[in-house]
């Protein structure tokens, strides 16, 4: 079908067909659904009607590829003009093979593996007939106290940026013509990760500069790569909800950045303009949001109730409604809707791809590269012939898949218990929950402790309910639940070596967990091969690479905390700084407990000294940046090399450090690698004052090292 037939198309539709496409509506509301008949009630209160539901444009949440054909069908033969349904999910971190949470996955800082995830994601989902996923969520965090910290991959533009293209790219793919890959759309637009007090929906308010200089690159980076969707955010942005503001999805989205795929609203967005206060009613919500180019309203009825009769009054142009049908029809067209609506749903392909062994192969490897080594203390790798205690709430627990799961299932995880078992014999393995995840009994403290003395070193399994992160999941202590932080130190008062285990969606205050145990890991959530990869790492099958994407704070004070921080008129750290009178808590470090990029090793690299290539850059001729990195232990790994830059002088301030690049390594013990960055003039662009975005000649600083913290440095000028 060419765009001519799709404007004849639209030509032929009634005002109320328009309008149903701008419509998506949950998998009950059609018919063919298997819970067809749950969904009276909300039919009612949305004044949703049967004659509706033929009309709509697109379905939430059906998946399974007899399902979605079954819906399909029976659509396209109540569709008076055969125009497909599109079926749209949320796919985040794997369908029925589950990755780790975004976040683990930015700590891997393997770009080449988010993609084969997204891709097996895109495999699984198309195969149950899914054709759009909600993914990936780009927003820019700062603020673990958020709970959809762990759907983002950190703190940092460039590392998320580069993650964003990883996961377009592996959704999408040959996108017109492999229909194992599904449309990507990136949400949240704009600057969801920023909420005041880390509360979900929360608002958001930061000037222009900083939305451009931190928040809005990865989504560019997102479209850059062709992602087909966008989605907005809950939250109001300096004033105006994203869902209603014009400025934001005309003037940025639509005009500077020329983006033309379908907008939709998050889940109920569009309505919730009245609570926000920016709509007087339904009416008003419609037309705000079509005004601002929201082409498809989830789950509330504003447009199906009032578009019509705005275009009728002359308040809403029917163009506008035009312009957004089109951009849905041309995506259906892409997919190849019209021509074959059951594009990629096949059971048959579904018992063959979902669950498969290469994919669970692939995410017991992303999973394993994602684990990062916070403290070892000469105690890890464990050997096989030992005697080791597992204890803790999660040392048996299926819930290690994370929130954005739900195509998931317990039956099908591996948990810590049987990753452990498949590496030692039996009877070396000595299990007991010790509590649960927010309380426990003295009995369950006194078997844990009973099965912790038959052990030479004890595993303990700590961490946060899924439920306690995610989508509305954010908490004001970041900490360990208390009972769970008393089973560490009984353990540890045995005087056996501890090793902390943590499974959680967020950065914690890991203070006493450290304090309490000779070697930390941090798992986040893992996914359906979670058990294995962590045997992996704690028997040294694999050798831990992982770097922090997000800084783990020392306290909960100090959030919003962040590497690429700013200097102030009085830095703690100056040469002539007073006592009292600079930037500083009284009773904290300003310094994060682990910073961005941190990450153990089994074995041990020593950085060279840096070496330029010039001590100048000039706009035509980039600067070359090398160093020698050995591995100095005695076991072959992976070091993830950074690169950072801080420019000295600015027209506005500029961070103390921003990352601009990094390579992984391997290494034999003993090898030597060069390791060569080339640094251009575009990497030393910024936004300033007046919002033009461009480098300054001056003095920088050129920094390379395992982490944020631990860098070498040298300095070059921009003539």
């Amino acid at each position: 079908m060419t765009d001519v037939n799709l404007t004849q198309l639209l030509n032929q539709m009634t005002i109320e067909e328009k309008v149903g496409q701008l419509v998506q509506l949950a998998t009950p509301f059609f018919k063919g659904a298997t819970d067809r008949g749950e969904i009276t009630g909300p039919m009612v209160q949305m004044n949703i009607s049967e004659e509706d539901i033929p009309r709509t444009g697109s379905v939430l949440g059906a998946s399974g590829a007899k399902e979605t054909i079954n819906i399909q069908k029976v659509h396209m033969e109540e569709n008076r003009l055969g125009i497909p349904l599109l079926f749209m999910s949320d796919i985040v971190h794997g369908f029925k093979t589950i990755f780790p949470v975004p976040l683990a996955i930015g700590s891997s800082w393997d770009l080449e593996l988010a993609e084969k995830s997204a891709s097996i994601a895109a495999q699984e989902a198309s195969a149950a007939g899914v054709h759009v996923t909600f993914a990936p969520m780009v927003d820019l965090s700062r603020e673990p106290r958020w709970g959809r910290v762990m759907e983002g991959t950190g703190e940092d533009p460039h590392l998320n940026s580069e993650f964003a293209r990883s996961f377009v790219r592996g959704f999408q793919g040959d996108l017109e013509n492999d229909h194992s890959k599904v449309a990507s759309c990136v949400k949240h637009f704009a600057a969801y990760g920023a909420p005041e007090a880390g509360r979900d929906y929360n608002t958001v308010d930061m000037s222009e500069w900083q939305l451009r200089e931190n928040y809005l690159p990865a989504y560019k980076a997102a479209l850059d790569e062709g992602c087909e969707m966008v989605m907005t955010a809950f939250n109001i942005l300096n004033g105006i909800p994203s869902t209603g503001n014009e400025a934001l999805m005309r003037g940025i989205l639509r005009g500077e950045w020329d983006f033309d795929g379908p907008l939709i609203s998050d889940w109920g967005a569009v309505k919730e303009l009245i609570p926000h206060g920016v709509a007087v009613d339904a009416k008003q919500a419609a037309e705000k949001a079509m005004k601002a180019g929201v082409d498809i309203e989830m789950m509330t009825s504003c447009y199906t109730n009032h578009v019509k009769e705005l275009i009728e009054e002359g308040t809403l142009e029917e163009g506008i409604v035009d312009e957004a049908v089109l951009r849905i029809l041309r995506l259906k067209k892409k997919l190849g809707l019209f021509e074959n609506p059951y594009r990629g749903a096949s059971e048959e392909t579904e018992a063959e791809v979902i669950l498969s062994k290469e994919n669970r192969e692939a995410a017991r490897e992303l999973a394993s590269k994602s684990i990062v080594l916070l403290k070892n203390e000469d105690v890890l790798p464990l050997n096989t012939k030992q005697n080791i205690g597992l204890v803790g709430p999660f040392a048996k627990s299926t819930d290690i898949l994370g929130p954005w799961s739900w195509g998931g299932s317990a039956e099908d995880t591996i948990t810590v218990d049987h990753g452990l078992a498949s590496h030692i014999e039996k009877d070396k393995l000595f299990i007991a929950e010790g509590c649960g995840i927010e309380d426990g009994t003295d009995d369950q403290l006194q078997e844990a402790l009973n099965q912790a003395e038959n052990a030479e070193t004890v595993v303990v399994a700590l961490g946060e309910h899924s439920d306690m992160s995610g989508e509305a999941g954010c908490r004001a202590d970041i900490r360990i639940p208390e009972v769970q932080l008393n089973l560490l130190k009984k353990i540890k008062s045995l005087g056996k070596p501890v090793i902390a285990v943590l499974f959680n969606g967020r950065p914690l205050d890991l203070r006493e967990v450290i304090e309490n145990a000779d070697a930390v890991i941090e798992a986040w959530y893992p996914g359906t091969e979670g058990g294995n990869a962590l045997a992996d790492i704690i028997f040294g099958k694999v050798n831990p690479s992982a770097k922090l994407s997000m800084s783990m704070p020392y306290s909960v004070g100090q959030v919003p905390i962040y590497y690429n921080h700013y200097n102030t008129g009085r830095p703690k750290d100056a040469p002539d700084a007073q006592e009292r009178y600079v930037s500083q808590y009284l009773d904290i470090p300003n310094e994060a407990l682990y910073p961005f990029g941190y990450g153990l090793s089994y074995t041990q690299f020593e950085y060279g000294d840096l070496n330029l290539s010039s001590d100048q850059l000039t706009r035509d001729q980039p600067l070359t940046v090398t160093t020698i990195v050995t591995n100095t232990g005695d076991t072959s790994g992976d070091e993830i090399v950074q690169l950072y830059i801080r420019d000295l002088v600015g027209d506005v301030v500029r961070p103390l450090k921003e990352l601009k690049d990094f390579k992984k390594i391997s290494l034999d013990p003993g090898e030597s690698k060069e390791v060569i960055f080339q640094v251009n003039e575009s990497q030393l662009r910024y936004y300033h004052a007046t919002m033009e975005y461009k480098s300054d000649a001056g003095d920088f600083e050129v920094f390379v090292g395992t982490n944020s913290r631990d860098v070498k440095s040298k300095k070059f000028r921009l003539v």
